[in-house]
C-alpha cells in the first residue's frame, strides 16, 4: 500500500479492512514524509509499532 492510501484509509468514516503480515491491524497515524504508519493488531490494541506503508494489504 502506498502512503497516499493509508492517509484515505486513517480518514475514512468507513471501516476498511487492513493486515500486515496476515494480521488485522488498524492504522492510527501517517507519516507521510517517511512513509511509515503506526499500526496496532486489531486483537491486540497494545501490539503497537511502525511499519513502512508498503507492509501494509487492503483486504477487499
Amino acid at each position: 500500500m502506498n502512503v497516499h492510501r493509508a492517509q484515505e484509509i486513517l480518514a475514512a468514516e468507513e471501516k476498511i479492512d487492513v493486515e500486515c503480515s496476515g494480521v488485522a491491524v488498524w492504522i492510527d497515524s501517517v507519516d507521510s514524509g517517511k512513509g511509515l504508519v503506526k499500526i496496532h493488531a486489531e486483537q491486540n490494541p497494545s501490539d503497537a509499532r511502525v511499519v513502512p506503508a508498503q507492509e501494509l494489504e487492503e483486504v477487499q
